[in-house]
């Protein structure tokens, strides 16, 4: 009767999983995909705990295990509260590292002490399991961590940052440490019990070994991504995270464990070749790293290539309010000055005025995928107005101002005028088609990728410097004095 209604409790956590990414599709539906998520989980974890493998061997240790998950509970909820949305990257980022880090822990305590002595082609299709569990536990684990230091920016500077990390043969390398992983593997298997040795080693040392050269290939896969490309590394170890959990409900036999892992592991295979494809870049470059980065660097890319041409408030308002069309590219920068409200409150004044306003969203812009999305819906920018760089990129040779907010490599010529670019083939917003380009920006440094923007020195180019919530709000005032 228990394991019937266990049953039903996991098809129905599926299902409500299967809503919560249909509801998360679109921008009108996410909240309801959020809550359909929320409640699969809540039956998922409520079920098993009444499992009866958990009431065996748990014992009494209920009140343990009610502490364990009130603990989690309490910090997750802290750090959801706490996070701003620019740090929103970096949260997503450490919690794919939780996941990995709890798949290597059950791996290990699975090996050590199995709920049942297996024997023969059962004990080595667990030991199959937990090697694969703990190889790619070890690899979202340290890659997560990795690509959470590089979105901070702030921790291990001098070692870590948004440039790659390109080592001589770092594709032997890869090939290297994936062959000794699948040869200890074997090791594993070979092993009767933890203790047994191999080759005059335990089979506990050679999971112990596994996980530390997955752990250190997950960090080189990571170090040898560009910084501005880390949205998708970040939608890549979301699928990396998934096929953990996958492996781990293998491992564990839990059903659920398995359709949840794989319905985040191929959602998240698919985000990842749907942004590449529209960066012209290959998904393979993503998992073996060295994505968003070529050895080469032209010299010419990195130097400057004129002077800023800056513009004052009065002017900037006059071309808004001749202007028919305007188009606004929003960018990281937004996100650190927390403009958004800002943005929301120009596009209305600008709307009231008889303006066409558009926003245009390139596939990477920020940090997370879905980044700015998330942002100008917060603060209320109808959804029909926020379209997709296919979408809109043809419209800019007939749009009188662009307004580049905080953004810098996602509308850099570069990306198609330089082949020795790092960002070369990258698809671009061509907001310099545009009768006039007004780039906000905080101060006159490179972008995220380390790129020189040969953007700003173009003659229909001006550059209005600034905090981009101060300097909105500027112009908001200036608007609705005339």
């Amino acid at each position: 009767m228990m394991n019937s209604l266990l049953t039903v409790a996991y098809l129905g956590a599926g299902i409500l999983f299967i809503l919560s990414l249909g509801g998360l599709s679109t921008q009108e539906s996410a909240r309801r995909g959020n809550v359909y998520g929320m409640m699969g989980m809540a039956l998922a974890l409520g079920a098993t705990l009444l499992h009866p493998a958990v009431q065996e061997y748990a014992g009494g240790a209920y009140g343990l295990l009610a502490a364990t998950v009130g603990v989690g509970a309490v910090i997750g909820a802290v750090m959801a509260a706490r996070v701003q949305m620019t740090g929103m990257p970096e949260l997503v980022a450490i919690l794919h590292s939780f996941v990995g880090l709890a798949a290597v822990l059950v791996g290990f305590s699975s090996y050590i002490a199995p709920l049942e002595d297996l024997t023969g082609t059962a004990h080595a299709i667990h030991s199959v399991e937990i090697a694969i569990d703990i190889a790619i536990g070890a690899i979202t684990f340290t890659g997560s961590v990795v690509a959470w230091v590089k979105l901070r920016g702030k921790l291990f500077g001098k070692w870590i940052s948004g440039k790659p990390l390109l080592l001589p043969g770092r594709h032997f390398l890869n090939l290297a440490m994936l062959v000794g992983i699948i040869t200890m593997s074997i090791f594993v298997v070979q092993a009767p019990n933890p203790q047994a040795a191999i080759l005059g080693v335990t089979g506990l040392t050679w999971l112990v070994v596994i996980s530390i050269i997955s752990g250190i290939l997950g960090m080189h896969l990571v170090l040898a991504i560009g910084g501005a490309d880390m949205p998708v590394v970040v939608s890549l170890l979301n699928s990396y995270s998934g096929w953990t959990a996958s492996a781990a409900g293998f491992m564990l036999g839990n059903d659920l464990l398995i359709v949840t892992g794989a319905l985040v592991g191929s959602s998240g295979a698919i985000l990842s070749a749907i942004m590449c494809k529209a960066m012209n870049r290959s998904i393979w470059n993503v998992v073996f790293g060295g994505f968003g980065a070529t050895p080469a660097v032209s010299s010419g890319g990195q130097e400057a290539q004129g002077d800023f041409i800056e513009i004052e408030t009065d002017s900037l308002t006059e071309e808004l309010k001749d202007a028919k069309n305007v188009i606004i590219v929003p960018g990281y920068g937004m996100a650190v000055a927390q403009a958004q409200r800002a943005v929301d409150d120009f596009t209305r004044i600008l709307r009231d005025n008889q303006t066409n306003v558009r926003f245009a969203i390139h596939p990477v812009a920020g940090r997370l995928p879905g980044h700015m999305n998330v942002l100008l819906a917060e603060a209320g920018v109808p959804y029909d107005i926020v379209l997709e760089m296919d979408e809109i990129n043809d419209d800019f040779p007939e749009t009188d101002v662009v307004m580049v907010i905080g953004a810098n490599d996602i509308c850099n010529p570069s990306a198609q005028t330089d082949p020795a670019s790092p960002i070369a083939g990258m698809p671009v917003l061509e907001v310099w088609k545009s009768k006039r380009t007004v780039v906000l920006k905080r101060g006159r440094g490179k972008g995220y990728a380390g790129v020189v923007n040969p953007l700003f020195f173009k003659d229909n180019t001006r550059m209005y410097f600034g905090d981009a919530k101060a300097s909105i709000d500027k112009l908001n005032q200036s608007l609705r004095a005339d």
